[in-house]
């Protein structure tokens, strides 16, 4: 009959430091290992590791990619303080008991260690591990997990420099033309921190006989690299949209704000993970794939400190305009009626605004308001002192 060896009654890990949730390289990860055994034990060794490695693994085909890269290898054996110990080195720990092993390193220091990360197809952990040794007996190991957080300074220059871009797509009905979609797009910098807005400023124009919508969404991008492949994973999250912009009209975005929300930082450095965020705008074109542009994101840790703002950007913009439009300046002269365009006086007129449709076999159509031809009121340029002469001597007479 074997008799199966007992497992220590509490062995566990605690950082000295409960209430750190995040470390960054050169911090130092210090606590003690927590013993308690049940029946008189020996053990030889109490072995302390510090871990980090960003892995990743995925089938592709019949294939089984896979790959690690090390970013964090620390080793050392704890020992008790005023314990006696034999010649060996082994200690005799006895139930009834607390036994604390302390223990202490530092990071790497920045630029040698990557963020946290845990992904479909990967991660990058970092954990201490502390192995009981006993002889004669199976070794007893437990884990403590730790998040690592590389900052990411927006305040950069490369961060803070504005991105821009252009998209235009022409569009065909039947092999027949159908104008075109086409918008610019820009934000006033890359580097963003969460809870920050993204500002946007576009111009769309719509060429076109269909109803097009804009939209703007943050998209994360993970790539994992391994055995000379590569996957990558993509997801969309914190979208806004504008308004319908109807056949031959235009829209305008003046800073509309898309939030950040809780993310993980841009992950930097690594060779076998990446994890970048980009800013994609977009057109949903009825009939057609979307019209999309991709503007560069960096989320980052240290948020934007800059003081020149939207905010006080656009005040002295209004305050300029305010200071010109309070100079005196004289009337215009009236317009003449035959500036009036003649074709704002035409008869009612249909427009179709969709050339795909799946309801009833019904295009969708805009109906203008309907104009009666009015004609424009005598207008003669008189003069106040002739008009007041020509009354009083036609009472005269």
């Amino acid at each position: 009959m074997v008799v199966m060896p007992k497992k220590p009654k509490t062995l566990r890990i605690e950082f000295r430091d409960s209430s750190k949730v995040i470390y960054s390289s050169g911090d130092k990860v210090a606590g003690r290992v927590v013993v308690e055994v049940s029946e008189v034990t020996r053990v030889t060794a109490i072995r302390l590791y510090g871990i980090g490695c960003a892995k990743v693994r995925y089938s592709k085909g019949k294939q089984r990619c896979k790959d690690a890269i090390d970013y964090l290898k620390y080793q050392e054996v704890l020992h008790l303080d005023e314990h006696p110990t034999d010649s060996d080195g082994s200690v005799i720990l006895r139930p009834g008991n607390r036994y604390e092993y302390t223990f202490g390193f530092e990071l790497p220091q920045s630029g040698q260690l990557v963020s946290s990360y845990k992904g479909k197809f990967g991660s990058v952990e970092y954990y201490v591990k502390a192995v009981m040794e006993r002889p004669g007996q199976s070794d007893v190991e437990c884990k403590k997990y730790f998040e690592v957080e590389e900052p990411i300074d927006v305040n950069t220059p490369d961060l803070m420099s504005p991105a821009t871009g252009v998209k235009e797509k022409k569009l065909t009905c039947m092999l027949i033309p159908d104008g075109s979609v086409s918008f610019t797009a820009k934000i006033d910098r890359k580097g963003y921190c969460e809870g920050e807005n993204i500002c946007i400023d576009a111009k769309f124009v719509n060429s076109c006989s269909r109803i097009i919508v804009p939209k703007a969404a943050i998209i994360i991008t993970h790539t994992y690299r391994a055995n000379g492949r590569t996957k990558v994973f993509r997801e969309k999250i914190s979208a806004v949209r504008g308004n319908h912009i109807i056949s031959g009209m235009s829209d305008t975005w003046q800073g509309k704000e898309l939030r950040v929300p809780k993310l993980r930082p841009t992950i930097l450095g690594c060779n076998i993970i990446h994890m970048d965020y980009t800013l994609m705008i977009y057109v949903h074109i009825p009939g057609s794939d979307k019209l999309t542009l991709e503007l560069p994101l960096v989320v980052g840790t240290i948020p934007f400190t800059g003081f020149a703002s939207r905010t006080s950007s656009m005040s002295s913009e209004v305050g300029n305009s305010s200071a010109s439009s309070s100079l005196v300046s004289m009337p215009s002269a009236p317009p003449s009626y035959s500036e009036i365009p003649l074709h704002s006086c035409l008869d009612p007129f249909i427009k179709p605004l969709l050339d795909d449709y799946s309801e009833d076999d019904c295009p969708i159509f805009m109906r203008a308001r309907e104009y009666h031809q009015i004609p424009p009121p005598a207008y003669t340029e008189v003069c106040e002192h002739a008009l007041i002469s020509k009354t009083q001597v036609l009472i005269v007479s």
